[in-house]
């Protein structure tokens, strides 16, 4: 019987251990890679892994290595030497004359490198999938649109690098307006500089008055569309964007609370447990892309909204960032940032490191925090007291035990608390429309009505009796 794992298409890894990147974090790179790559819908059956001193310009890979890697996708292993690309020639001739390898020109050799048995096959494929090539290759790296030509040449398999994995899955996942407006803009960037022409590209688009000139390439034109589309999508963007800002503001010196941390910590789980809504819970990378806000519960008064926000992942592209800098923007306006960290993982250190160095980026490092280390039911004791001593000042929970959410609920509520303070309302019978505002924003601790209004004793957040007050006095 055919199962759903046998109809998924086959995808095979491919790393290059650089200088400096031990064996630990050169496995995590490739164990994360292949998570990413089983998200966007393929199996991984082998990694081929290569220790050098740089990528290979011409295919990543030295040619021992690629030839293994063409083995599993039935390509021939060798670039073909077509005509070179026009504006490669004179490259070409430089690169001849000085003995120098060409970048589109023939594979070099492993250079005497020290080379790993970086291939291994996971055991889940069977005898089925044994008969069946990889349709696609994922590189751990960044490389440039010659290097995945010449792969693709190569092996005769689609290849994406990281970068292209992370954006694909993106695009994938994202359901509100915002998400897939910023993830179109990062993805026709991704796309522009890897467009190439097709076996007639050469022609080209007649222009100029009645037709004369040479007018664009059919290149050309693809990528001044991409411009063009670009540029409509950033207007849309800032209108939905303005939307937003709008009901940010209105949540304006109310108490917030984001999770922040890398991708699949735990993060929605924490949410549904803390606020009881059913935001969506899935074991697997990038599961959230939109920000999900939602009131704490049981409610307390004033109210305490605590913020879902996208997950992080290491080398994750500046384009996909700053395209969702607007996202972000849910942690710089919070009062308190929780950052969720997988204690399960052996690598959430550098993760939390990843998550850090990206809030930094866009200035949220000065907001208020703590930080979670989650997913402790999956952790030994005698760990739990290693990490204990490790963060003395983190909070050790399970998403999955409402203890320890009943304790972070505490926690939350006693932070907020400690920075209210006490003050005198006056409210005149003219703005009654008012006392349900302040309910919202303060605790009414005690009312006394008089002649002309109401004095109400409050405990609130300065920065909420500040907003009361300028209502009451308009």
């Amino acid at each position: 019987m055919t199962t759903t794992n046998q109809e998924r298409p086959l995808a095979v890894l491919v790393g290059v251990q650089l200088p400096g990147v031990d064996d630990v974090e050169h496995a995590a790179d490739l164990a994360e890679l292949g998570r990413l790559v089983h998200t966007l819908g393929f199996d991984v059956i082998a990694t081929v892994s290569q220790r050098r001193s740089a990528l290979a310009a011409a295919a990543v890979l030295g040619e021992g290595k690629l030839k293994e890697l063409a083995e599993l996708t039935g390509g021939t292993g060798v670039v073909p030497s077509g005509a070179p690309e026009r504006k490669n020639k004179a490259r070409a001739r430089r690169a001849a004359e000085s003995g120098e390898d060409d970048e589109d020109g023939e594979l070099d050799g492993d250079d005497g490198e020290d080379e790993e048995d970086g291939d291994a096959v996971s055991g889940a494929g069977g005898a089925g999938q044994a008969a069946r090539r990889a349709t696609v290759v994922a590189v751990d790296h960044d490389i440039s649109p010659s290097q995945a030509r010449n792969l693709e040449r190569a092996t005769g398999a689609q290849v994406l690098d990281r970068a292209g994995v992370i954006i694909e899955i993106f695009h994938r996942h994202a359901r509100s307006r915002e998400a897939k407006l910023e993830v179109e803009i990062a993805r026709l960037n991704y796309v522009a500089p890897r467009l190439r022409e097709t076996g007639g590209g050469g022609d080209r688009q007649r222009g100029g008055i009645g037709g004369k000139g040479a007018g664009e390439s059919a290149l050309e034109l693809d990528r001044r569309k991409i411009r063009d589309r670009i540029a409509e999508l950033k207007q849309e963007l800032a209108s939905v964007q303005r939307e937003q800002s709008t009901r940010r503001a209105l949540r304006q010196g109310q108490r917030r609370v984001a999770l922040v941390g890398y991708t699949n910590a735990g993060k929605s789980s924490l949410m549904r447990a803390l606020t009881g809504s059913e935001v969506l819970v899935a074991d697997k990378l990038f599961a959230t892309l939109d920000t999900t806000v939602r009131a704490l519960h049981p409610e307390v008064r004033p109210r305490i909204l605590v913020s879902d926000t996208v997950g992080f992942i290491k080398k994750l592209p500046h384009d996909l960032v700053a395209s969702f800098r607007s996202t972000l923007d849910e942690a710089l306006e919070a009062s308190l940032l929780l950052y969720v960290a997988d204690a399960s993982d052996p690598t959430f250190r550098d993760q939390l490191g990843v998550t850090r160095s990206v809030l930094s980026e866009i200035g949220a490092n000065e907001v208020p925090s703590r930080l979670l280390l989650n997913k402790v039911d999956r952790v030994p004791e005698d760990e739990r007291d290693a990490l204990r001593l490790e963060f003395p000042e983190a909070t050790l929970l399970s998403a999955k035990t409402p203890a320890d959410v009943a304790a972070l609920r505490e926690s939350i509520i006693a932070f907020f608390e400690g920075s209210m303070v006490e003050a005198e309302l006056f409210l005149p019978y003219a703005k009654q429309s008012l006392i349900g505002e302040i309910y919202e924003n303060a605790r009414v601790l005690s009312e006394e009505y008089g002649d002309d209004g109401g004095r109400l004793a409050v405990r609130a957040h300065p920065a909420a009796l500040d907003r009361l007050r300028s209502l009451l006095a308009r």
